[in-house]
């Protein structure tokens, strides 16, 4: 993939990574159990077989996606996701969250398995684990510890 946004920006270097069209679909499907190309190509309709090719293969490039040969004859391949894309997780449901409250018409909901109540995100101090409004967020430039 090539870099789109040559931004100091974590942001701009995400999107480096995951923001060409389909490709975050591509992700959710593979998260969601559909691990093989056909069945990738199946769920995402309107995609082209040569473009989910060339996807698949950039999240290997970058090491967000291994794939794995189950057939040789002819080859076919299974795919997983590594640790670096199954911690897009969090931003799916964020997605989904938001397509809750702001779409005209919801098609997925993120609910407590235990309960079937729905849910919100929320952010915790690391230290204290106490949880923080909101308002009390803020982004400022990041500095390594060494």
């Amino acid at each position: 993939m090539k870099e789109r946004y040559p931004l100091p920006c974590n942001i701009a270097q995400t999107l480096n990574i995951v923001g060409d069209r389909w490709t975050l679909l591509i992700i959710h499907e593979i998260l969601v159990g559909n691990t093989t190309f056909n069945d990738i190509k199946h769920n995402l309709e309107t995609i082209s077989a040569n473009l989910l090719s060339t996807r698949l293969k950039a999240l290997e490039q970058q090491g967000m996606v291994v794939s794995e040969l189950y057939s040789k004859h002819p080859p076919r391949y299974q795919y997983a996701l590594t640790k670096k894309s199954k911690d897009l997780e969090p931003v799916f449901h964020a997605l989904l969250l938001w397509g809750r409250e702001h779409l005209d018409t919801c098609y997925k909901a993120l609910i407590n398995s235990e309960t079937d109540n729905d849910v919100e995100i929320g952010y915790y101090d690391q230290k204290t684990g106490e949880r923080i409004p909101q308002e009390h967020l803020s982004v400022i430039p990041f500095e390594r510890q060494t």
